[in-house]
């Protein structure tokens, strides 16, 4: 820690009001010594790791925290604010602000080092004395630990380092209710960095004040040590703090199971495990995922609204649907290309195949890509299930989905038949059940009661009325013309680039999709996906447009990013422009939803029509007038280029900015003291 902290690196009087100058305040710092080559490409790397989640933290503590290729060497710069930051935590601004910087490559002792930070930040005694620490050397080297303070690190405050339980101890014979509860538990941010090992800390001394033996696996950017297998078999609960999926997590199978979000594990750990302990004492487990399967979105933590949790399980059901959308539309698009418009009425190729016609060719791609389609429906509604309960939703969540495939309810059934399974099978995991039925709950039990709640709710219930408003919102699809036909186009282009890949943008991509997965799609629903399509382009070629025609007001980084995104933006991946809008949200947003506006209205008064959900231009040959469609790409990516460049203009046009400052995530530069 000696060389990644040194009284240059510290600013007791940080003058930064929002989190970006602080960033820059504090990197210029690491510049002016030579640890950062490329001031704005590393704060892009930054601003890029602030935008998967803010990394404020209850008490007063900010730590931004990126792995950098513009980075040398491990380095850390700490400022103390007296007005206080915004870092996004729920209890206010910080005032104390750790920016970390590691390299791409860091190897793993400097890792473990920063991990060390990060737990001595959970010691009130340690950041108290920060507070009141009077020079920066004085301030590094408490953060080094070089200063014997008993303020900093009295016996009464240290934290004692976690004792991991041996495998004699887990086997230990002794009823439970003769030794402590056992708990184990992982966490794991997307850094790996810090939160990691915030959470372990904020956990373990959660354990020691609630009497419980509580372990904990870090996996952090140092790797892993996993606990050992004996000491797991012992636990009588699993706490699982994480914001990327949890490796190898079916050891846990089988156990009373918390899975929440890192921040929770740092913020509110005694909730942590008295949940827990509450779980194991009804009897309550959850699967964990089969080895080698794909993880689905974290469900959401207890203390998360209820709207960003529908939101997770919305969206976990939908990125499951998409590659369906994708494969299917495209082959019977491509089916439609080979065989001609009255494909849909070939014979069964199993009845019928000539391997010289070319029209037995599109029949196939045409009924392959059609078997793809039957699929949406009872995938969407099966991993919506999914995320919400875990493996014991899939059964009830795609019943429930072919259940509204077949009458009919259409992507509105599929969404409600997904809530359905999860919310029952969670009704029937909380029910207190004998000791003798637990074993069989999750592939008996839960399977059984709920698939026949979730049918009789589906097909007597509600499967009706979902079924008649989706023919409405059909028929009255098939109605728009004119100017409602235009406003609908604005809508889905403001949706398709509210949030560049985000959930609103995928509500209005499922939207499209669910129009077109039919054998035989009306002529709206194809103009719709036609300008969902043309829309969610233009944002990348927006900015990829700007960063051609003014270079100088963009940094090294973005203009990379700008060559890039031709590609991405043409090949239909919005989520080209996110570099872009996690530097500066607050003028490529706006930019990218008034370009896509522009092009969803054009899009939807030139008629233009599209049966395949995804290709970009290069599905240009199945666009039904295809001129005007790309007339209409091209007019909103001069719009986004154009807005875009107006308001980096007028911000580098401010006294005091430089061209390349012209972001959100480049403030005004202050001079620095080193």
């Amino acid at each position: 820690m000696s060389d990644m902290i040194t009284a240059d690196l510290v600013d007791l009087d940080l003058s930064a009001d929002t989190k970006e100058a602080a960033a820059r305040a504090l990197a210029a710092r690491m510049a002016a010594l030579g640890r950062v080559t490329d001031l704005d490409g590393f704060l892009a790397d930054v601003a890029a790791r602030e935008a998967q989640m803010p990394t404020g933290l209850d008490g007063g503590i900010g730590i931004p925290h990126c792995r950098s290729e513009h980075v040398t060497e491990p380095t850390l710069a700490f400022g103390r604010s007296a007005a206080g930051v915004d870092f996004g935590a729920a209890d206010g601004p910080a005032d104390l602000i750790f920016l970390i910087a590691a390299p791409a490559g860091a190897d793993d002792a400097h890792l473990t080092i920063l991990s060390s930070l990060a737990r001595q930040l959970m010691n009130t005694a340690f950041t108290d004395a920060l507070r009141a620490a009077r020079d920066p050397a004085g301030a590094a080297a408490l953060i080094r630990g070089e200063e014997p303070s008993a303020a900093a690190a009295g016996p009464e405050n240290s934290v004692a380092p976690p004792v991991a339980a041996s495998a004699d101890d887990a086997t230990d014979p002794a009823p439970a209710a003769e030794r402590p509860f056992r708990i184990v538990a992982v966490t794991s941010c997307p850094t790996g960095i810090a939160h990691t090992y915030m959470a372990a800390e904020s956990l373990e001394n959660a354990g020691r004040e609630a009497g419980v033996e509580l372990v904990v696996e870090t996996q952090g950017s140092a790797g892993f040590t996993r606990l050992d297998p004996a000491v797991i078999a012992a636990a009588d609960g699993v706490i699982l703090a994480h914001d990327v999926p949890v490796r190898e997590k079916e050891r846990f199978a089988g156990k009373p199971t918390v899975d929440t979000g890192v921040k929770a594990g740092i913020n509110r750990p005694a909730e942590l495990v008295a949940e827990v302990r509450e779980k194991a004492a009804r009897g309550e487990v959850t699967a964990a995922a089969r080895p080698g399967s794909t993880p689905v979105r974290r469900t959401g933590g207890p203390g998360e609204g209820y709207g960003t949790k529908l939101r997770t399980w919305l969206m976990s059901g939908v990125s499951y649907m998409v590659p369906f959308v994708a494969a299917g539309g495209l082959l019977i698009a491509l089916g439609f290309a080979i065989g001609g418009y009255q494909i849909n009425e070939a014979a069964p190729v199993t009845e019928r195949f000539d391997w010289g016609q070319a029209d037995s060719w599109g029949a196939l791609l045409f009924q392959i890509g059609g078997v793809a389609f039957g699929f949406l429906i009872p995938v969407l509604a099966g991993y919506i299930a999914y995320g919400m309960a875990d493996r014991p939703g899939l059964v009830p969540g795609f019943v429930g989905g072919m259940i509204a495939a077949d009458i009919n309810a259409g992507f509105l059934g599929g969404l409600a038949a997904g809530l359905l399974a999860g919310a029952v099978v969670l009704a029937v995991q909380r029910a207190g059940v004998p000791p003798v039925l637990r074993g069989i709950m999750p592939v008996v039990v839960i399977p059984l009661v709920s698939s026949m709640t979730v049918g009789f709710l589906m097909l007597v219930v509600i499967g009706k009325p979902i079924a008649s408003a989706q023919k409405a919102m059909t028929d009255w699809l098939g109605g728009l013309s004119g100017g409602n036909a235009v406003l609908l186009g604005v809508l889905l282009g403001l949706m398709m680039c509210f949030d560049l890949g985000g959930p609103v943008n995928k509500v209005a991509y499922a939207f499209a999709t669910g129009g077109i997965a039919v054998q035989d799609p009306s002529g709206s629903a194809m103009k719709v996906m036609a300008a969902v399509m043309a829309a969610g382009m233009v944002p990348p070629l927006g900015m990829a447009l700007a960063t051609t025609i003014r270079r100088r007001l963009f940094t090294p980084a973005e203009r990379e990013n700008g060559k890039a995104a031709w590609v991405l933006g043409a090949s239909f991946i919005t989520e080209g422009a996110i570099p872009f809008a996690a530097a500066d949200p607050l003028r490529v947003i706006p930019a990218s939803m008034a370009g896509g506006a522009v092009t969803g209205a054009l899009a939807m008064a030139f008629g233009s029509t599209l049966r395949a959900p995804h290709g970009g231009i290069w599905v240009t040959f199945l666009i039904g007038s295809p001129f005007l469609y790309l007339l209409a790409i091209a007019a909103g990516t001069a719009v986004t280029a154009g807005l875009v460049l107006l308001l980096k203009g007028m911000r580098a046009a401010a006294p005091g900015v430089s061209p390349a400052e012209g972001s959100a995530a480049a403030p005004e530069k202050r001079p620095v003291a080193v």
